[in-house]
């Protein structure tokens, strides 16, 4: 007689190929985005039962809830246990890409700025007395209707908020609103005992505004974004092309195994490199200066007027073309270098017997075979250079300015630079919802540019073969 024994349940099988890969990320992103969520909640209620709870108790709580919800995961779905490193490379892209790209595409669509960052208006404030049973707040000096003043969507304003402030006005109070009259708010819950309030504020919402950031840009297109884009081109490609010429011909010149001294002009060239960009620049600022520097005082002994190299649109783009090229050619020259020593010695030997020049041999030896190691170089170096915010910002910092360009976008800024000054110097330092805009416009700009330059060096092609 036999007997039945309960058998154990197998673990499933993983998914395979793209769709396990895929499960398995969508599995680890629902396990993250779950314990965010608790997190937040758990830091919700604790800001409610603890008012001075530290902004990162949400971290600690995210957390734990991921030590506890982890567990259960990997038993229902055991085949997991092999994925799981995938989990920090996973919050890392979550919070430091996908996080800022969400942010910024939300913000583009907003008001966001210093002048409407969710936080009480301290410019506006009022002065208030409350009521009798600290459930309504009178502002005896505004000059106009509190619902104005409080920017309410209904004439009501009911659950709108309000800032209340003691004396001292050490600590803000918001409070929600139940209704509004003339110069008077009726509060949801009575004020605490312990606030004395003297003066009260409205709040600087976000709100959604639409397209009208977009339009405010294209609307001012000739002023700002047309001449930026232009030159941030005009930028990028001259410096890819000028470095990399400079960069081919010193390095095909220091290849040459009969050249006495090569590994001496090799490090004197390479100098340029290996000193940290701040520095360089700073140094042709002072080198450039038009009364004191170096150039001119050199160019004056020729009997050359003082050129403002610094001071005049077109000179100040010629400046900053000539550091990036004194900045840039060391790497031209040392992919050269390194992507010549992987030609075969032979070709150059046989086209020597067959009577071809040392040109001819460049010409149709070095430089075909260096076209495949150089194409992803120069790409690299133009989305590089496209958004190559360093060089504008300590050389020039996007001046000088020109008459009929916006404050933000003067004559050597380039995307990223109008992007930063839009953000940081314009609206009181911090106009974030403009900036976002613009920061969307130059993503669809350079990926455009970089669609042409791909197809144009032909690596769609090379890719299908």
């Amino acid at each position: 007689m036999t007997t039945l024994t309960p058998s154990r349940a197998r673990p499933s099988a993983p998914p395979q190929g793209t769709r396990g890969i895929l499960t398995a990320l969508l599995i680890l992103a629902a396990l993250l985005g779950a314990s965010v969520l608790i997190g937040w909640l758990l830091s919700t209620l604790t800001a409610q039962v603890l008012p001075g709870a530290p902004a990162f108790t949400i971290l600690i709580w995210t957390l734990l809830a991921l030590l506890l919800l982890a567990p259960v995961t990997l038993r229902a779905f055991p085949w997991l246990t092999n994925w799981f490193y995938l989990l920090p490379a996973l919050v890392f892209i979550l919070a430091f890409t996908v996080l800022p790209v969400v942010l910024t595409i939300n913000y583009a669509f907003t008001n966001y700025s210093g002048q409407n960052s969710g936080n009480p208006d301290s410019a506006t404030r009022q002065a208030a007395a409350l009521g009798a049973g600290r459930r309504t707040v009178t502002l005896p000096e505004l000059g106009e209707p509190v619902a104005e003043f409080l920017r309410c969507r209904t004439a009501a304003c009911a659950d709108a908020t309000v800032v209340l402030y003691d004396e001292e006005a050490s600590q803000p109070y918001r409070a929600r609103v139940a209704g509004a009259q003339g110069r008077t708010l009726t509060l949801a819950a009575p004020v605490p005992d312990a606030l004395t309030v003297t003066q009260a504020t409205r709040i600087n919402s976000i709100s959604y505004v639409g397209l009208a950031n977009f339009q405010q840009i294209f609307g001012k297109a000739s002023r700002a974004l047309w001449p930026v884009f232009l030159w941030t081109v005009v930028f990028a490609f001259s410096t890819i092309f000028l470095n990399a010429v400079a960069g081919l011909i010193l390095g095909i010149l220091l290849f040459n195994k009969r050249l006495k001294g090569r590994n001496i002009y090799r490090t004197l060239l390479f100098l340029p490199w290996a000193i940290p960009t701040v520095i360089s620049v700073q140094m042709w600022v002072a080198l450039f200066n038009q009364q004191f520097g170096i150039v001119n005082k050199t160019l004056g002994l020729l009997g050359v007027v003082a050129i403002p190299w610094l001071n005049d649109p077109l000179w100040a783009k010629v400046s900053i073309l000539l550091v990036n090229l004194w900045l840039g050619f060391p790497y031209m020259m040392t992919a050269t270098i390194s992507a010549l020593s992987t030609i075969n010695e032979d070709l150059y030997e046989a086209a020597e017997i067959d009577g071809a020049s040392r040109w001819q041999q460049i010409t149709s030896i070095t430089l075909p075979l260096l076209r495949n190691s150089f194409t992803p170089i120069l790409l690299s170096g133009f989305a590089f250079n496209f958004n190559n915010f360093g060089i504008i910002y300590l050389l020039t910092a996007g001046g000088p300015a020109q008459e009929g360009r916006e404050s933000t976008a003067q004559s050597t800024d380039i995307l990223l630079s109008w992007g930063y000054n839009t953000a940081f110097v314009s609206s009181g330092g911090q106009n974030f919802a403009l900036a976002s805009a613009i920061a969307l416009i130059i993503f669809f700009l350079t990926l455009a540019i970089s669609l042409v330059n791909f197809k144009a060096a032909g690596v769609f092609e090379e890719a299908r073969k």
